[in-house]
């Protein structure tokens, strides 16, 4: 057969398959077993969120954006009041800007924990899945404590907190804390010298400095190609202004340097969370602000655990905002699978997916709108076609 003949061989994994925890289309040309040509198909779970928030006044959009992932609730909120308070000209109190940053440095620790697990699991390495998912139960017992729920914390209002830390829970934090530690050692040795798990991560899905820029890798996949970018130490927010945050970087650029820093993170976070509960000043937890917040327009950015997540808020002067749009870390990071899945094996595809920590449902809040098509009912038309978006995915 001519190489003009030659047909293409495609292996398509999901929307639904083993390997995928949410709905996703990859299209993967092989030649045998190695991989020519990747694509990426999103867009299978339409929530309609972002159209939501604009029927619901901010203190309901609060727990309705929480909705987005819950893994990241917590950060998400946060972006939320942080956009919507500096529209309306407050400062949420000192003590109140700390407790956001323990629980979203808690939440941290909780999703790469959670991501471990599922990244040991796509290497078929099952009794790792199970330490991490184990340990993972310690810091939700903790958020539970806390705030009274393990996936949704609801810590956040308009104006600041609802929850506040006492000696007591201060001192079984700093506990547990040493426990998750002590785990995370374990963790980082096996990552770094187990045969079989290096085999499956060292020098796989490797992505250069200048790739990761030119793609706009955001969060622990930039970071792990020695890209100096992170919201907590670039543009400080809230409590991370008193409580500095030292960047992790790494420069190699593979699976296993993705592993690596997100561990690196779990003890930065661990460091972070005991000076906040050491150095809290007492105070108020709220201020005041009024319902319906002044017209205007405002970006607020703040880095998840998968990396910079993007808000744009517009009031219309009422008690419901005019617009909230959202973009999440793994809409960044998607773009690198494609990219580093050519000249693998197919086998490595699962891991390089994992390997981003991706969320699928953070993606899809909105249906799909084209310009040679009419509009959606669902959808604000010209609110989309001013900011010259003619479909989102």
């Amino acid at each position: 057969m001519t190489e003009a003949k030659k047909e293409k061989f495609i292996v398509p994994i999901g929307p639904q398959h083993p390997a995928l925890k949410e709905p996703g289309n990859f299209e993967f040309t092989v030649d045998g077993e190695i991989v020519t040509d990747a694509a990426v198909r999103l867009g299978f779970v339409h929530r309609g969120i972002e159209k939501a928030c604009e029927n619901r006044n901010y203190t309901q959009d609060l727990y309705l954006l929480e909705r987005v992932c819950g893994i990241c609730s917590h950060v998400h909120a946060t972006a939320f009041v942080l956009g919507v308070e500096k529209l309306a000209g407050v400062q949420a109190p000192p003590r109140a800007e700390a407790i956001r940053v323990l629980a979203a440095e808690l939440e941290r620790i909780h999703s790469h924990l959670l991501w471990f697990g599922v990244a040991a699991h796509e290497a078929g390495f099952d009794t790792l899945f199970m330490y991490t998912w184990r340990d993972r139960e310690v810091v939700m017992d903790i958020l539970e404590t806390l705030s009274g729920s393990r996936v949704h914390y609801s810590v956040n209002i308009l104006g600041g907190v609802k929850i506040d830390v006492d000696q007591k829970l201060s001192d079984l934090i700093k506990k547990d804390m040493d426990f998750l530690e002590e785990r995370t050692e374990y963790y980082m040795k096996v990552v770094t010298t187990d045969d079989t798990f290096l085999g499956r991560t060292r020098g796989i899905g490797t992505l250069s400095k200048d790739r990761a820029k030119l793609l706009g890798a955001v969060g622990p996949t930039a970071r792990a190609s020695g890209v100096k970018r992170d919201i907590r130490v670039n543009a400080p927010y809230s409590g991370y202004k008193e409580f500095p945050v030292k960047m992790v970087i790494d420069q190699t650029g593979d699976l296993e340097a993705r592993f690596v820093v997100r561990l690196k993170e779990l003890y930065e976070s661990y460091r972070l969370i005991r000076e906040i509960l050491e150095k809290i000043q007492p105070g108020e937890i709220t201020t005041r602000i009024k319902r319906k917040i002044p017209e205007g327009e405002v970006i607020s950015r703040v880095e998840a655990p998968r990396g910079e997540l993007f808000y744009y808020i517009k009031s219309n002067g009422t008690e419901m905002p005019d617009r909230v749009k959202v973009r999440t870390p793994s809409l960044c990071n998607w773009g690198t699978i494609t990219d580093v899945a050519v000249g693998h094996k197919l086998a490595d595809m699962p891991m390089l997916l994992a390997g981003i920590d991706p969320c699928f449902s953070c993606n899809d809040r909105m249906v799909e709108i084209r310009s040679d098509s009419q509009p959606s009912q669902m959808m604000n038309w010209d609110g989309l076609r001013k900011y010259g978006i003619e479909y989102y995915r």
